[in-house]
């Protein structure tokens, strides 16, 4: 079976290609919008033309099948046949498909690639060890994503002893983790820290094409606008009510404190608020206004649509359910429910691609969560892009503003960020921008500063009310 293209290789798309030609197995770090899937073709095509393999299994995470298929269909004129989709989410419950494909690896020769590799990071996961043990069927194995890890070098020991142990040399995580994982213990429970991460790069270094979004490709700028509003004075009462109920807490060294105090505030900044149970040490979420069009920072959002005008198609992301729900109850009173679409946990994948392909057609509002439309989706179409608010993970925030900005667009990209003055978004903002963990640099300050009033400081950020500048 022959591989034949419709479409040809980018200069920097041919590099990676030489690198892999007469590798069995290779790990493809390119960011989304680059073309790393065509790639990946070309490199299965140079093995298939030598008789390596006969079938491809491509594994990919489910939300990402439909585009996985519409990408080989864009890029191949014929040998589609050879590919064999598949979710990797579902190797984690369906025995039928684990034993297919099983029988599958065992029926023909098979290269195996695994499509956002970063899914296999923990190896004592059902999903990672069914992962594995079909790739020990597997003379050829590569894996593909944006970047090696998504917060330190831990998540590299699952993918590379998928591919194969021996590259790093450690049969177990456990004599990885000795190697070069330190656990310190702080303040607020233990955390860890890498070492000898030298020693892993060159390791992995002769398998690997690592490439940065600039180095590959020329786009157009991408712009940031940070938008502030004011939340109600009582509802800002509220929020500084939790916020030292929990700082309090942090006094008893309880475990996912940080986690609880972020996620609390965050919640709160959106429009919710808690009751405090202080006999039980709980407290329980509500809604804090009545009708969306009460909360602030839905008016906020309505004002920037105002600004943007008619004619700009918009993605807009949220972090909570209840949110989607009334921003497309609100853009679909104003605007008419024909031209707001929803991409959320709520929406069955079908009807996901038909939104999709209604927001490309006609709908000018695109209603999202990250997690579900951060991965896999070509929007490129769209310049404009909303984050109703943040949470404090780079990797989500990265990918699904990649949605527009990769090959095909021709205009600068606007990041509009919508943030509760005086409050933890302002710190969530700044870590974003630098690309900092939040949750471990909050740590880390605490433990090196136990003032209260300190830990107080930090959740109440004063607000730096103004623009950011082009993006280098």
């Amino acid at each position: 079976m022959m591989l034949e293209f419709k479409t040809e290789l980018l200069k920097h798309q041919l590099r990676p290609v030489e690198k892999f030609n007469r590798l069995k197995v290779g790990a493809l770090y390119m960011p989304m919008g680059t073309g790393k899937t065509r790639t990946m073709l070309e490199i299965i095509k140079n093995k298939l033309d030598r008789g390596k393999f006969e079938k491809v299994i491509w594994l990919c995470p489910c939300s990402a099948k439909q585009n996985i298929n519409r990408d080989l269909k864009k890029h191949i004129k014929s040998g589609l046949d050879i590919f064999l989709i598949a979710g990797i989410e579902s190797l984690s419950s369906s025995i039928r498909l684990n034993s297919f494909l099983l029988e599958y690896v065992k029926k023909y020769k098979c290269m195996l690639v695994v499509d956002e590799s970063l899914k296999i990071k923990n190896v004592r996961a059902i999903r990672s060890t069914n992962i594995i043990r079909l790739g020990g069927y597997c003379k050829y194995k590569f894996i593909l994503n944006g970047t090696p890890i998504s917060r330190d070098e831990k998540d590299i020991f699952g993918q590379w002893y998928f591919l194969d142990w021996r590259i790093l040399g450690y049969k177990s995580e456990h004599t990885f983790n000795r190697n070069h994982v330190l656990e310190i213990d702080g303040r607020n429970g233990k955390y860890f820290k890498m070492v000898n991460v030298d020693y892993i790069t060159k390791k992995i270094a002769p398998y690997i094409y690592q490439v940065k979004k600039e180095e590959a490709i020329t786009l157009p700028n991408k712009i940031y606008k940070d938008v502030y509003f004011d939340l109600d004075v009582i509802h800002y009462e509220k929020y500084i009510e939790i916020a030292e109920y929990l700082i309090s807490l942090m006094d008893n060294n309880e475990p996912n404190t940080v986690y609880r105090l972020f996620s609390h505030l965050l919640n709160v900044t959106s429009g919710y608020a808690y009751t405090i149970d202080d006999e039980n040490n709980k407290t329980y979420k509500y809604s804090f206004y009545e009708k969306p069009m009460d909360n602030p920072r839905i008016i906020c959002l309505l004002n920037q649509l105002d600004i943007i005008g008619e004619n700009k198609k918009v993605i807009i992301f949220c972090e909570f359910i209840s949110e989607i729900d009334s921003i497309v109850e609100v853009l679909s009173n104003k605007y008419g429910a024909g031209q707001v679409v929803r991409y959320d946990g709520t929406v069955s994948q079908k009807q996901r691609n038909i939104n999709e392909e209604l927001f490309k057609s006609k709908a000018r509002f695109f209603i999202a969560n990250k997690d579900c439309a951060g991965y896999s989706l070509n929007l490129q179409f769209c310049d404009t892009v909303i984050y109703y608010n943040n949470d404090w993970d780079q990797g989500t925030r990265s990918q699904s503003e990649d949605r527009v900005h990769r090959i095909g667009q021709i205009n600068e990209v606007q990041y509009i960020n919508i943030i509760a003055s005086d409050t933890i978004e302002n710190k969530v903002i700044d870590c974003l921008n630098n690309k900092t963990d939040l949750v471990k640099w909050f740590r880390e300050s605490i433990d090196k500063n136990k003032d209260k009033q300190y830990i107080s400081s930090l959740v109440y950020s004063k607000s730096k009310k103004g623009k950011r500048g082009k993006d280098d």
